[in-house]
């Protein structure tokens, strides 16, 4: 079987190597050393100067919004995983959808300045796909309406924008480490920020609002452990051969696949730098989404309707904020298999069954 994605796992004796150690010192969690080597190793690697090494991208998120003291409305994105809703959600914030750009699915900057209220506190936009979102304009949008600007960032590890990492910008950026992504911890995810007071803040929720007997605030347990650290600092120094693989897969694709009845989101953005996290397509409907899903199945490849419903259709949300464009590009956005070691053989094999279906 070919599923849309495999994760990365380093050679077994490199983990074993290291976590001898933890059997050694017999310190588990709680900001243990590796954590805070993979830390340093984190920030030195995206050139930022403040990041936590926290359980999951989701209660990054979260934390993210609960430091910032957000309250009533945040202006979201329609196009991306379920979880950026549901941390607003489950915060009690209202999201406030503003629809994407038909060229890179990133929520679309020109219409947010019409969609602020005297409710709206934030902006919680994600770097759809690892291509960034229009982060200048953002920026001075929220100069104006005095909002915090907090980018989902899941997808975004190892690209950069104008020399930069893409998850160096706004107030707060979070990324997911989960096992599908190109850099994992096996579960795992940080929260970056440039602002030190707020660093402190963030590090006291991650863990209860405590330190040692002394209770600062109230918190939630966000930290992670020495192992999910240990298969960090096992896969970053990869990171390089396997942006490069996904990219050597990812253009034979793009060499292979019939253009004239696909199309997909654009590269073509200004000082920027991919890192080949996903690969979707855009059919010319859902029934031709459904018939190329349906004939992949038969021969045992899996590829994901990335990213489906459009959050506004959410079946939970009591409420309904209309995005067309949104809605129209997931009935018909499909991701195609992409991981370090597909072979090419079954690219060939996988876009021969697309085209012959197109």
């Amino acid at each position: 079987m070919i599923n849309v994605t495999k994760s990365f796992l380093p050679p077994i004796e490199e983990y074993q190597e290291i976590i001898k150690g933890i059997w050694e010192n017999t310190w588990l969690t709680n900001n243990g050393p590796l954590v805070r080597e993979l830390e340093n190793k984190l920030k030195d690697y995206l050139n930022v100067e403040n990041l936590l090494f926290v359980g999951n991208g989701t209660i990054a998120i979260q934390i993210a919004l609960k430091a910032l003291e957000l309250s009533g409305e945040i202006i979201t994105t329609p196009f991306s995983y379920c979880a950026t809703t549901t941390s607003i959600l489950w915060e009690n914030l209202q999201p406030k959808f503003v629809d994407i750009e038909p060229n890179t699915y990133n929520i679309n900057a020109n219409l947010i300045e019409a969609a602020i209220t005297e409710k709206t506190s934030g902006i919680l936009a994600t770097h759809v796909y690892g291509r960034p979102c229009d982060v200048e304009k953002i920026e001075k949008i929220a100069q104006k309406y005095n909002l915090k600007v907090i980018y989902d960032g899941a997808h975004g590890f190892g690209a950069t924008y104008k020399g930069k990492s893409v998850l160096s910008f706004g107030d707060i950026t979070t990324c997911s480490f989960h096992a599908t992504k190109v850099f994992h911890t096996i579960e795992g995810g940080s929260i970056i920020c440039n602002n030190e007071d707020l660093l402190k803040k963030l590090a006291f929720y991650r863990s209860f609002g405590h330190k040692n007997d002394d209770y600062y605030m109230m918190g939630i347990n966000g930290k992670n452990s020495e192992f999910h650290a240990a298969m960090g600092l096992c896969n970053l120094p990869k990171v390089a051969d396997i942006i490069n693989n996904r990219r050597i897969i990812s253009e034979k694709y793009d060499s292979l696949l019939n253009w004239s009845k696909l199309s997909r989101p654009s590269n073509n953005i200004e000082g920027f730098t991919y890192n080949y996290a996903y690969y979707p397509v855009i059919l010319e409907s859902e029934e031709k989404l459904l018939q190329v899903t349906a004939a992949l199945k038969e021969q045992e490849i899996i590829p994901r309707r990335y990213f489906y419903p459009s959050l506004n259709q959410l079946p939970y949300l009591d409420f309904y904020n209309p995005c067309p464009v949104s809605e129209n590009i997931a009935l018909r956005a499909l991701s195609l298999p992409l991981y370090y070691d597909l072979a090419l053989t079954d690219v060939e094999r996988i876009t021969q069954i697309i085209n012959s279906n197109l």
